[in-house]
């Protein structure tokens, strides 16, 4: 991926581990739902805190990591101090990624009228949110895989995607049950190159192609 990569991806997790209760009757309803329910208020937070520690070190800025080493980024109330470094950093992220989507999205313009028909339903349909469900391989130039889309915004049923013309897929094993996260696509001299962000587990998969062939299966 050349713009939605893995990092900007785990870096969208982080923003999202960014925002605080607005209020300290807020943080105190939380704390009260959990006992309510018996649920470990402290050792959720702290096991949270423990999943996402190598991210939070590697993506936030130095003056966060005091907070994530103490792990009161998560178990207290967020000082001032912390939501304003939060809220700084938020707005540089989201500034950044809207840059990236502009420039991904004027390049896709800048070729659309040079794309099969099917690619371009492919892009502008988005599968994010989708299952693989299958991965067939029949020849050495032909790709197929079905897709679960019940969960995703378009088609609301089972999808074949079949590639033909295939020059390139990497890699062939795909893990069924991966989930469809963001896509590109790029002009090439024999058709197009497809990168798709996959989760489960987070990986690139990238397929060069001269056509594909979109199949609802009802």
């Amino acid at each position: 991926m050349k713009y939605f990569t893995k990092e900007l991806y785990e870096e969208m997790q982080i923003r999202g581990y960014l925002v605080f209760p607005e209020t300290k009757k807020d943080w105190e309803d939380d704390i009260a739902w959990h006992l309510s329910e018996g649920l470990n208020f402290e050792e959720i937070r702290r096991c949270n805190l423990e999943d996402k520690k190598e991210h939070l070190l590697k993506y936030l800025p130095a003056f966060f990591h005091p907070y994530i080493q103490d792990g009161t980024i998560n178990s207290q109330f967020p000082s001032d101090e912390l939501r304003k470094m939060a809220d700084q950093w938020k707005m540089k992220y989201d500034e950044r990624t809207k840059a990236i989507g502009v420039t991904y999205r004027n390049y896709y313009e800048s070729i659309k009228g040079s794309l099969p028909e099917f690619v371009i339903q492919l892009i502008d349909k988005s599968l994010h949110d989708a299952e693989i469900t299958s991965i067939e391989i029949p020849s050495k130039d032909m790709f197929i895989m079905t897709l679960d889309c019940r969960g995703g915004y378009h088609y609301l049923t089972d999808v074949r995607l079949t590639f033909t013309g295939v020059k390139n897929v990497q890699p062939t094993n795909l893990s069924v049950g991966s989930g469809w996260l963001y896509d590109e696509v790029y002009l090439t001299e024999t058709g197009f190159e497809l990168h798709v962000l996959l989760d489960g587990p987070l990986m690139e998969f990238t397929i060069s192609a001269k056509n594909v062939n979109i199949e609802i299966i009802s």
